[in-house]
């Protein structure tokens, strides 16, 4: 694909200039309010940023950081770092200290965009090992008497007065740059190990939403709900898109407003991460149990009509006769209530950053909403595959993007990518990205998949994390896990083991919030989450879970022995990393003493 434009920059000022009265964003002011500002309003703004950064002595591919949850000031300063010619860094808001100090001692970071005076705090107790940072710059919280720290309003102002005195500066600037030049330094969120920045060039992102574009998921007058982690390529890859195809973007991040943000909003179309669709899958079947007597019979009567139905589409029929009249009298009695806990207007939901179950999938279309899983990591810009519309096929990640070349290594399965958005290299790394980009530009994934013979990739299982039983037999993880947690409603997180070891085994996490509902009905609702996590009841549920799913496995597969965890994984104890993803090794290394003494006794692990 040839590029339409030469950097991001252009690409947001032709947007700005092709549709200025038409809405950009929505977003919620302090009283939940949602208001809504134009392109030509958040042209304004950004003006003001690029200029002020400029100001303060920002030059061409510096890196500044975004300290902050994902809202409109993020997407704001975003591009006025872009368009001053700068390169946006991102941290993580649930990062510590430390971690934040890495990141902007690593990338040489000019200046911190904070969300609020607690992450200011943060900051300053770590200034000493940020010598790069010249300023803070506060979203909401105030300025400090040494002038290290800057309100956004003043460091909007500084941008006006700089605009006014030479008015030609910004454009003059921001068209200057090149699609070569650094863009994005991303950090990875490090579930094996230390962050690495992901350097991304302008092209990259020029190139994401070209492709986005052309193969016709979202329309100009589609409304987008984002909630997701702007600091993480899957959330930064839609305002890509949002900037070449030109919809309306509701923004917040708050993870307890998503479910009244989209009623609020109505969106056409959402992206989300697999724990979401989880969450809510669990929620709304749990919900229709434990109503009990004909409501559960009702919902249990739609969702085998609705199954059947979503299977007759996905073989390239059309439903007809009984099925379709029962599918109609389902969607009035269940799925169109489900169907307005979205906001009613959903033309299909976007799947990424981790495998999605084909069962949580075929679910939500039973329902009359599509998921359209896609595949594709911070080195690729996020988005390299994804199903359509008009073709898709549950249990894979679609077809390539236009663009995006893939082949499959013979010798073990690993996919390659080559393209566009392909990034430029590791920050500072030159021999890991050595390891990770071929000398023709090819990227190792990391991941084994397999392409069918219409161009649709499955994807089976992370290269690392594929398990070798001592007996030389292979185990894909992360598919038992996904089939578990479908299984029982109860289990919010699982780490299947076994990599050497002579069987598989499984440490298992019960989710704080649907727990008590099962404690009650079971009698053991006087019980607190440490109790029931060890009472007998409870391992005898989670047993009758992992047999069920051992009935379908190979015998090499199966989980032998479980132990079920004291605590849920979360970011804040370390297991998630802030998009959610289960810290495979930081979970196994913190429990290796209840792993090895699944083993004792048992034939010796191959050393």
């Amino acid at each position: 694909m040839a590029s339409s434009y030469p950097s991001v920059a252009h690409m947001f000022l032709d947007r700005v200039e092709k549709t200025p009265t038409n809405s950009a964003f929505l977003y919620p002011d302090s009283s939940d309010r949602w208001q809504s500002i134009t392109w030509a309003e958040t042209g304004d703004r950004v003006r003001r940023i690029a200029c002020g950064l400029r100001a303060l002595g920002l030059e061409q591919e510096q890196p500044v950081a975004i300290l902050c949850s994902t809202r409109l000031e993020w997407v704001l300063a975003d591009l006025g770092i872009c368009c001053a010619g700068g390169a946006t860094s991102t941290i993580y808001p649930s990062s510590t200290g430390e971690e934040s100090a890495f990141i902007a001692r690593d990338s040489e970071a000019a200046f911190i965009f904070a969300e609020n005076d607690e992450q200011v705090a943060k900051l300053h107790g770590v200034r000493d090992q940020m010598p790069s940072v010249r300023h803070v710059i506060v979203i909401d919280g105030a300025p400090s008497d040494d002038g290290w720290v800057l309100t956004l309003s003043q460091l909007e102002e500084k941008g006006r007065q700089a605009d006014a005195e030479d008015p030609d500066a910004y454009e003059r600037i921001a068209r200057a740059l090149t699609s070569d030049r650094l863009c994005t330094l991303i950090y990875t969120s490090g579930t094996t190990g230390r962050p690495k920045g992901v350097e991304l060039i302008h092209d990259c992102w020029v190139f994401e939403g070209e492709a986005i574009e052309e193969i016709n998921i979202i329309q100009p007058d589609h409304r987008q709900f984002l909630w997701l982690p702007l600091s993480h390529s899957f959330g930064k890859v839609l305002l890509a898109a949002q900037l070449k195809i030109g919809f309306e973007t509701a923004i917040d991040g708050r993870i307890d407003r998503i479910v009244p943000n989209l009623g609020a909003t109505k969106p056409d179309f959402v992206a989300a991460v697999p724990r979401i669709f989880e969450k809510v899958y669990n929620k709304i079947v749990q919900g229709a149990r434990d109503a009990g007597g004909m409501k559960w019979k009702i919902f249990k009567f739609a969702m085998d009509t609705g199954l059947a139905y979503s299977r007759e589409i996905q073989a390239g029929r059309t439903p007809k006769g009984l099925l379709a009249l029962k599918y109609a009298v389902a969607d009035k009695l269940v799925f169109q209530k489900v169907r307005q806990v979205f906001g009613g207007n959903l033309k299909c939901f976007i799947s990424g950053s981790a495998p999605l179950s084909r069962d949580i999938a075929e679910f939500f279309h039973a329902a009359g909403m599509l998921i359209l899983e896609g595949y594709g990591l911070t080195e690729s810009s996020a988005a390299s595959f994804v199903n359509r519309l008009e073709a898709f096929k549950f249990g894979t990640v679609g077809k390539a993007l236009p663009g995006v070349d893939v082949r499959i290594d013979p010798a073990d399965g690993e996919i390659l990518l080559h393209g566009r958005g392909i990034m430029r290299g590791y920050h500072g790394l030159p021999e890991v990205t050595a390891e990770t980009l071929t000398e023709d530009g090819w990227l190792r994934t990391g991941d084994i998949g397999e392409l069918d013979a219409d161009g649709f990739l499955r994807i089976t299982d992370r290269k690392k994390d594929l398990i070798k039983t001592s007996g030389g037999k292979y185990v894909a993880p992360q598919a038992l896990e996904g089939q578990l947690k479908v299984i029982n409603p109860y289990i919010s997180q699982v780490v299947v083991h076994g990599d050497r070891r002579n069987f598989c085994t499984a440490l298992v996490a019960l989710s704080r919030e649907e727990l008590p509902k099962w404690a009650e009905q079971n009698g053991l609702g006087n019980l607190s989450y440490a109790e029931l996590v060890k009472h007998d009841k409870t391992r005898a549920m989670v047993q009758e879970s992992i047999d069920k799913l051992n009935s379908g496995l190979a015998s090499y597969e199966t989980i032998k022995k479980f132990a079920i965890l004291p605590e849920e994984p979360t970011v804040e104890n370390g297991q998630l990393t802030p998009s959610l993803k289960l810290k495979r090794k930081v979970v196994e290394k913190q429990y290796m003493d209840i792993l090895d003494g699944f083993y004792e006794g048992a034939l010796a692990d191959i050393k």
